[in-house]
C-alpha cells in the first residue's frame, strides 16, 4: 500500500449528560467520533448535535473545533489518530462524503443504533447514523476495514483499539495545535 496521505479520527468527550450516560455503560473515555481530511481538523464531519443547545436535534454535521458544540464545552477532552491511506482511498472517501453533504437534510441521528450496540444487535435505518457508525461507514465504503464487524456495531472505543491508527494528540481539544510534519 502506498500510504501517501492521511485522514484523522477525532474522539471526544464533552462531559454532557448524554455522553456521561454512554460512558457509564461503555466505561470508555471517549464517546464521540469524527473524521477529518486534514491535520488542522478544519474539514471535520460526524453525526451529532445540529445545534449546540439542543441534544435532541441530531444528524449529519460539519463540526468546528473552535465554534459550535465544542465552544459550548471548553473542557472537552480528546484523542486524535492518524490513519495512513492512499490517494485513491482519500478520493473514494471524499466521494462518499459528498453524498452525505448533498443530502445532509435527510439524515437523522440513529439513537436506536446506539441502543443496538448495547444489545450487540445492529440497528440500521436508511439515512440514519450515529457518530462512529458514520466514520466506519465512510472508511468501509472506501475499501478500508479496520474491524470484522458492521459499521452499525462500531464504537468510538473501537477506533482507540485499532492497530492501524497512530495517536498524534491527547488532551484538551481547546489546547490542540497541529504541528508540522
Amino acid at each position: 500500500m502506498s500510504a501517501e496521505h492521511s485522514v484523522y479520527i477525532l474522539l471526544t468527550n464533552t462531559g454532557t449528560l448524554f455522553t456521561r450516560l454512554i460512558q457509564g455503560y461503555t466505561k470508555a473515555p471517549y464517546n464521540h467520533a469524527s473524521i477529518s481530511f486534514n491535520r488542522e481538523l478544519s474539514e471535520l464531519y460526524s453525526f451529532g448535535r445540529k445545534h449546540p443547545a439542543n441534544p435532541l436535534n441530531g444528524g449529519f454535521v460539519r463540526e468546528d473545533i473552535h465554534t459550535g458544540t465544542y465552544s459550548k464545552y471548553p473542557g472537552t477532552t480528546c484523542v486524535i489518530y492518524e490513519l495512513k491511506v492512499t490517494v485513491r482511498e482519500v478520493e473514494k472517501m471524499k466521494r462518499v462524503l459528498q453524498v452525505f453533504i448533498r443530502s445532509r437534510q435527510k439524515y437523522l441521528y440513529n439513537i436506536l443504533g446506539v441502543i443496538g450496540i448495547a444489545l450487540k444487535e445492529p440497528v440500521e435505518f436508511s439515512n440514519s447514523y450515529f457518530c462512529s457508525q458514520f466514520v466506519a461507514e465512510i472508511l468501509e465504503r472506501s475499501g478500508i476495514r479496520l474491524w470484522n464487524k458492521l459499521p452499525a456495531l462500531v464504537t468510538p472505543d473501537d477506533f482507540r483499539q485499532s492497530e492501524r491508527l497512530q495517536l498524534i494528540y491527547y488532551g484538551k481539544l481547546s489546547d490542540y495545535t497541529p504541528s508540522e510534519k
